[in-house]
């Protein structure tokens, strides 16, 4: 699945499959601008920032069990989100610091280190990463993508995948050749 936010007319989280489709909203009220988004690839959590209503929420990947990490002037101007283990790190844009706050309980927040100009934070550990198992874009024997000539795309379970072909070119009546 591919999670986003946007804020255009209607704020909201939504989820998709990596194809684009079967987009599903999962959250669309109580929410303003929603601009950082982090999973938990684990026990299957969303997580946000919204910036204008200066909280941080958490919802399940059905848009279930939803609440508040969160909220107030502290965390006025977050930008970037990440989740690992028990905490959440962002960038605070005001002060330019990275804070580390419990993702349980929102009160033991730490103020990590100072950087200029960061906008954007990621964790990079091997136990953040669920292990992949064989899917359907995996290189095939000829050593194409799923076997698509240009652009694989996993779709709704990662036995199945849509062939897409670069700007340019459109996918030919096989579903996996672009001309």
């Amino acid at each position: 699945k591919l999670f986003f936010t946007d804020y255009g007319n209607t704020a909201k989280v939504e989820r998709c499959d990596m194809d684009g489709m079967n987009r599903t909203w999962i959250v669309d009220s109580k929410i303003e601008q929603p601009t950082a988004l982090a999973l938990d690839l684990i026990n299957k959590y969303v997580y946000w920032v919204d910036m204008y209503l200066d909280s941080v929420e958490v919802v399940d990947y059905q848009g279930r069990k939803r609440h508040t990490i969160i909220k107030g002037r502290q965390i006025r101007h977050l930008c970037g989100l990440a989740v690992f283990e028990n905490y959440l790190y962002t960038v605070d844009s005001d002060n330019l610091s990275i804070l580390r706050i419990n993702r349980y309980n929102g009160t033991d927040i730490q103020s990590l280190a100072r950087l200029d100009n960061a906008k954007e934070i990621h964790v990079y550990q091997k136990r953040s990463q669920t292990p992949v198992r064989s899917h359907a874009c995996e290189v095939d024997p000829y050593g194409m993508p799923g076997g698509c000539s240009h652009i694989c795309l996993l779709s709704s379970n990662y036995k199945a995948r849509t062939c897409r072909c670069r700007t340019g070119f459109i996918l030919g009546s096989d579903g996996r050749s672009c001309k």
